[in-house]
């Protein structure tokens, strides 16, 4: 999945949040699982923090549904695969925490963690 980034990576705000949230525009992947099939759809992310990220895409999710979200930060060249759960919407906008829930998992959102730090520090 190739990844072109607008505007770069520079952080958007912190209010009540755990973490600094960056702004970002990312190409992702979407995948999640139905009864009988998995379903992936492509996307947009918009905004990034450690503990979760804003997703743009044109499929209909539940507040509470578990998902996958694999995308590439910029100046990597290596997929990042998270699980994640719906947590809001707004139309095609999801906010969607990551749920870690093995070593794979943790290790990922650490390289996701020390990009930010990096590209945050750049700024």
């Amino acid at each position: 999945m190739a990844t072109k980034v607008a505007a770069g990576l520079s952080p958007a705000y912190q209010s009540k949040r755990r973490s600094i949230r960056y702004k970002l525009d990312v190409p992702l992947r979407v995948i999640f699982h139905k009864q009988d099939t998995t379903l992936i759809r492509d996307g947009r992310g918009t905004e990034i923090s450690e503990y979760g990220m804003c997703v743009m895409a044109g499929v209909e999710l539940k507040f509470g549904e578990e998902v996958e979200i694999e995308f590439t930060l910029p100046y990597s060249g290596e997929p990042i695969r998270v699980p994640g759960a719906v947590r809001n919407r707004n139309g095609y906008r999801y906010g969607c925490e990551f749920t870690l829930d093995g070593q794979a998992e943790r290790k990922d959102v650490s390289r996701l963690r020390q990009a930010l730090q990096t590209l945050g520090a750049a700024s």
